[in-house]
């Protein structure tokens, strides 16, 4: 009857198009991966061609961060209500309009607040890439799909270290935001012929509100975390912690009383929802620190360069960008948890290797536990992917989407304050910062010190990757592997009816259909 046309109408288009439209969303991975990892080689250039302080400077990489946190849930929804490829579009043009702008930045307050507006374009990225695929290949292959995808954040990361350090010795630190320009053209034009918006259009509402609180608890949750590792506690420190906290406390009780909530709690009675949110969060919270702290170690301690500390990490993201795509292929055979556990497993194993880094262990010991936590990334990440798209109703893909991102940022964001802070505690502060920014190194018994102190990051780091590895291991053994003919939804759980997905006034319903 009526709905048989759409489907073979739609399938053609999916054939020719799905590997194409797969390369457009790597090279937004892409260009967002090599924004991450350039900026943090770039930074004792901004500081000191910016006249930047070193407590302000590191908003650089903060402020960036905590935009796509904000806006991860809430830009999915647009590309929801919009179309996801339209909105992933927009992203790129206002990233690349953003990249421009801080190349053009003439002081700190201007790029801090630049890089807010690349973040913004950022969210519209990333929190739609996951969507899009979704939207381009069926449940049996997005594993795959996602493990490629991975490529393209692995390809971006090398790049940002090779080109990172490259152009700030030999150029100029604002040509890191002038390279996104060409790079972010390309794939607009790519991604007007290639992609195209299938299904119709959800209506949504904005949650402003619990946006608003969110922001404000976690800004002021991280001032305060983040002014620790620069100076002692006081009374403005306090206030800080106190009304980040009560933001954040507003903001659950918000979220319990929306019909439409920034974070769609509903889905988290979907199977195996909560814990891969949570595996996200706690694998980002124990791993995005990492980078920086061996930055700080090779630098300090070691007394490398920016440009050859991150040279030796560069082996790692190599062949983590070539495990992804295995490990995808295998989440589609035997389902998400076996190679997600498995990551989380082998990615503790790196971070013990870390924590036996000494002023004196060879070099090739950080990049075979660099080679080890880009095998356990890689494995975790396509996997987990893949688990959180097939449990979202099909109607749901880009607020799903931008859950996965809001939780795995939240993460990212406080692990790098974690390690900021930690770092500080055994050396003088404003030391500690120098370090991170490059400007400085260490020797003799402070610099055995400051690397105790890693120890004690590193260990808290496996504690927390455990708890990741814990949550994974909790959903059912092979979900999702006997699971494609499911007529209820794409996304529906291995059960004779779907789990009811809603909002507290019942407005949506599991299982693909419209509400």
């Amino acid at each position: 009857m009526s709905p048989s046309p759409e489907p073979a109408a739609a399938a053609p288009t999916r054939t020719v198009h799905a590997g194409w439209g797969l390369a457009v969303v790597m090279i937004g991975v892409l260009i967002t991966a090599v924004d991450t990892t350039i900026v943090v080689l770039a930074l004792p250039e901004i500081e000191r061609g910016l006249h930047v302080d070193v407590a302000s400077v590191i908003w650089v990489v903060i402020g960036y961060l905590l935009v796509i946190t904000l806006l991860a849930t809430q830009v999915g929804r647009l590309g929801d209500m919009f179309g996801r490829v339209r909105m992933y579009e927009a992203g790129f043009a206002v990233f690349i309009a953003g990249s421009a702008l801080c190349a053009l930045s003439w002081n700190g307050g201007a790029l801090i607040g630049f890089r807010i507006l690349q973040g913004l374009g950022g969210a519209l990225v990333t929190a739609n890439s996951g969507a899009v695929i979704a939207d381009l290949f069926p449940p049996h292959l997005r594993g795959r799909a996602y493990g490629f995808n991975g490529i393209g954040w692995s390809a971006g990361a090398v790049l940002g270290i090779v080109l990172g350090g490259v152009i700030v010795t030999y150029i100029s630190w604002r040509f890191i935001f002038w390279i996104n320009v060409p790079i972010g053209v390309l794939a607009i034009a790519l991604a007007l012929r290639v992609l195209h918006d299938p299904g119709q259009r959800r209506r949504h509402h904005l949650d402003l509100p619990g946006m608003a609180a969110l922001g404000l608890g976690l800004f002021g949750v991280l001032w305060a975390v983040t002014s620790l590792a620069t100076s002692s506690v006081d009374p403005a420190l306090v206030g800080y912690l106190v009304g980040g906290v009560a933001c954040l406390a507003l903001f659950a009780l918000i979220e319990w009383r929306r019909e439409e909530p920034m974070l769609q709690l509903s889905l988290l009675r979907v199977p195996t929802m909560t814990p891969s949110l949570l595996a996200a969060l706690f694998q980002g919270l124990a791993n995005f620190a990492v980078l920086f702290l061996l930055i700080m170690y090779l630098q300090g301690p070691r007394d490398l360069s920016a440009l050859d500390a991150s040279l030796l990490l560069v082996p790692g993201y190599i062949v983590g960008g070539c495990i992804g795509p295995f490990a995808g292929r295998l989440a589609d055979r035997v389902g998400p948890v076996i190679p997600a556990t498995f990551g989380l497993g082998v990615q503790i194993l790196a971070l013990l290797v870390y924590a036996q880094l000494s002023t004196t262990t060879p070099l090739w010991v950080v990049v075979a536990g660099s080679v080890v936590n880009g095998i356990g990334n890689s494995s975790f990440f396509p996997a987990n992917s893949s688990a959180v798209m097939k449990a979202s109703p099909p109607q749901l893909f880009g607020v799903s989407s931008g859950m996965l991102r809001t939780f795995s940022n939240v993460g990212m964001v406080f692990s790098f304050s974690m390690a900021l802070v930690l770092a500080s505690r055994t050396i003088p502060q404003h030391l500690a910062f120098a370090i991170f920014v490059g400007s400085a190194s260490l020797h003799g018994a402070i610099a055995g010190a400051f690397t105790n102190g890693l120890h004690t990051a590193f260990y808290g780091s496996m504690a927390l990757m455990g708890v990741a590895a814990l949550l994974s291991a909790s959903r059912r053994r092979g979900w999702g592997a006997h699971t494609r003919p499911a007529t209820a939804g794409e996304g529906a759980a291995p059960a004779p009816a779907p789990t009811p997905v809603r909002t507290r006034a019942g407005a949506l319903r599991g299982g693909g259909g419209p509400g």
